[in-house]
């Protein structure tokens, strides 16, 4: 941690507050929410002193539970674990507690972006305003340019100028999707030669806007704008110049994993962002073809329906906020005792209070038209830790005089005890659930370091096809549609990482809205646009029938430890291995702790770029830790492999004027000995979380300069 004794600090309320913080918050936050401060912050160190404790004794039940599972696994060493005698035990502990007895959530107040409708989420990190924009103003994206300039029609887009041949597949690709979505009376689109188009359906003709015209499919808009006028639509015999897609329905602005914030100057950047947005404030320039351009959030799109009556459709996408989890504190604000206050307490209290301007409608636009703030709250360990949010968020709806369930909570389920308890997690937020969403990575990691000390496990590329994850995803529909989250909550599902394989996004992806959930994270607007197809191919509430139909898959599956059992891999085997997750963990670390980059488009070890957050050196880190632990990989080994890839990101950011190489000076190079810390210091970190090593380094990288 930071020496708090060179942070100019304010007292508030007995909060030693860092005072770029006490500065936003009185001067740019407070004014405009009804708000006095010393109300504020009175309120404030009311609810660090009402909840930090309970913080702690949360965190010290997870390193209990932990040492119990490590305990029972050690003494058991070299025997076949017992399925019924294991989760027995687990029930014993805790781990495991009983299922509630069945119920509906409660949710109200909630967005038909979240209750009703089906289509991509992105996040988006918050530090980085420019990124931020893109993702909220990604509501739209032209079908046409996404076709064009990805991979999503089988080849790379040519270079130079525009292609005849290509654009001709493209307005061919999307003309089929038309016949699919939006189909004719009698023909094809490919035939449409202009004129009000006779539709199988006219009740899928809901306005126009001039001559484009609005459909409606799935609950999704469609554009068709027609401009004989533009260089497409001339070529074009009905005039059709482009399609315009309702893409990212929700994007979530993030806090957590895909950003560096380790101090106060950090958080204020990030929450100045976020308030941004709720004011419609938020501007970024930047330079681009010579030019500076100035990015700004989109107005809403106003249509004549076909009775004549006028109406408009959000112009961005809905905005939530993932604030931090459980485990970080920050020196941006020290308690009485001197100590760090919880991260995550601090991120409810100022991000929900950003969120009067909207609930006030002081903005200059609306975020949410439903009257409630969105917050997804990561990494919670079992139902105990969602009804410490549930209690938590009621304060600070106390101390903002918001109506009860107004702060609305999105629950990660990518820790292993939060998913062999999903029910019971849900129940406990049951007022307030607004989403629950699975995480191939951390969920991975969580399942590494719970049961490190069962075995070695197998590699990393065999996790998405063992047995738990399979459940894992499963159960994860089943169980939220049994609570009643159908018509109230969304259900989602991960990352596509691969921002540059469009053409695979589009054949693996669709497997998202087939299973039962209404949403799923994709790394770039563009990505949502293609995204927004699979939405258009499948009716994802007929899909949610035939799974509600089905009994939620059993316990048993997803508590299966992904052990290697009978493996004997070959030298080169483990190498590869090895490099893998070592390249893996220096390319994002790197730009981490160098740069304060928490998020970006990093090369993998066959050089295909992959969209990384944190969650990328957790499985990583927890999969080399384990080898390492259970004798398939030696220290010296996984050494040599650091050693060897950090000389490959050397090589892959040759071009990075900003970058420090790491081979030669591992000894000097804050990054590598913090790559080489979240694998050798793997087994303590609590749950395998990188944060506390990332955070560390990074603070001696900002005051290294």
């Amino acid at each position: 941690m930071t020496d708090d004794t060179v942070i100019p600090r304010i007292d508030k309320a007995g909060l030693a507050v860092a005072v770029p913080l006490a500065r936003f918050i009185d001067e740019r936050v407070l004014p405009g929410t009804g708000i006095e401060p010393e109300a504020f912050w009175a309120g404030a160190a009311g609810i660090f002193a009402r909840f930090a404790p309970e913080n702690l004794v949360l965190l010290g039940r997870r390193d209990d539970l932990q040492a119990q599972i490590d305990a029972w696994h050690e003494a058991r060493q070299g025997q076949p674990i017992d399925p019924a005698a294991y989760q027995a035990f687990l029930r014993e502990i805790g781990y495991l507690v009983d299922e509630p007895a069945p119920f509906a959530v409660g949710t109200e107040r909630v967005d038909d972006e979240v209750a009703l409708l089906a289509g991509p989420q992105l996040v988006v990190p918050i530090l980085n305003a420019r990124f931020l924009l893109n993702a909220a103003n990604a509501r739209w994206g032209s079908l046409y340019d996404a076709l064009y300039g990805t991979d999503a029609l089988g080849s790379a887009p040519p270079a130079g100028g525009y292609d005849t041949t290509r654009g001709a597949q493209v307005v061919a690709r999307a003309k089929a999707f038309l016949d699919e979505a939006v189909p004719l009376a009698d023909g094809s689109w490919a035939d449409f030669a202009g004129g009000a188009p006779a539709l199988a359906d006219p009740a899928q003709l809901v306005g126009r806007w001039g001559d484009t015209l609005l459909f409606r499919h799935n609950g999704l808009h469609i554009e068709l704008v027609v401009d004989p006028s533009s260089p497409i639509g001339a070529t074009d015999p009905a005039g059709i110049s482009d399609v315009i897609l309702e893409s990212a329905l929700t994007t979530i602005c993030d806090l957590e994993d895909s950003v560096a914030a380790v101090d106060a100057e950090d958080k204020v950047e990030a929450y100045a962002n976020w308030l941004g947005l709720m004011t419609g404030d938020l501007a970024a320039s930047f330079q681009k073809g010579g030019e500076t351009l100035t990015r700004t959030l989109e107005t809403d799109r106003s249509y004549t329906a076909p009775d004549g009556s006028e109406f408009t459709l959000p112009g961005r996408a809905l905005l939530f906020v993932r604030n931090v989890g459980h485990l970080m504190t920050t020196p941006a604000v020290l308690l009485p005792d001197g100590s760090e206050a919880p991260e995550g307490i601090l991120d409810g209290i100022v991000t929900s209070t950003i969120a009067l301007h909207d609930l006030n409608r002081a903005g200059k636009y609306l975020n949410s038209r439903a009257g409630s703030v969105y917050i997804v709250k990561p990494k919670m360990h079992g139902p105990e830790e969602a009804g410490f949010t549930d209690r938590l968020f009621d304060a600070i709806e106390d101390l903002l005089s918001m109506p009860r369930h107004t702060i609305k909570v999105g629950v990660m389920d990518e820790e292993r005890r939060t998913s062999a308890n999903l029910a019971a997690c849900i129940e406990a937020v049951k007022g307030r659930i607004m989403f629950i969403n699975t995480g191939f990575l951390d969920r991975t990691g969580d399942e590494m370091h719970t049961s490190m000390r069962a075995g070695a496990m197998i590699r990393k590329g065999e996790m998405k096809t063992s047995s738990w994850i399979d459940a894992y995803e499963k159960r994860n529909v089943a169980i939220g549609l049994a609570c009643g989250m159908a018509g109230r909550a969304q259900i989602g599902k991960g990352m596509w990482a691969a921002p540059d394989r469009m053409a695979d996004m589009l054949e693996q992806k669709i497997g998202h809205p087939r299973s039962g959930a209404n949403t799923a994270w994709v790394p770039s607007p563009t990505a949502a646009t293609l995204h927004a197809l699979h939405y258009h191919a499948v009716d994802v509430a007929e899909r949610r029938r035939a799974i509600e139909e089905q009994p939620v898959p059993p316990l048993d599956a997803l508590l299966t430890i992904p052990l290697a059992e009978g493996k004997n891999w070959s030298p080169q085997e483990i190498a590869d291995e090895l490099d893998n997750n070592a390249q893996g963990i220096l390319g994002y670390v790197v730009r981490w702790v160098d740069q304060g980059v928490g998020c970006s488009k990093v090369p993998d070890i066959h050089d295909v770029g992959l969209m990384e957050d944190r969650a990328t050196l957790r499985i990583s880190s927890q999969h080399m830790a384990n080898w390492m632990l259970h004798g398939v990989a030696s220290a010296a080994e996984i050494d040599a492999a650091l050693v060897r890839m950090a000389a490959k990101v050397d090589a892959q950011n040759a071009g990075d004027p900003a970058y420090r190489p790491m081979a030669g000076r591992e000894s000097d190079s804050l990054a590598y000995q913090a790559a080489r810390a979240l694998v050798f210091e793997g087994l303590e970190q609590p749950n395998g979380y990188t944060e506390p090593l990332l955070h560390r380094f990074r603070q001696r990288a900002k005051a290294a300069g």
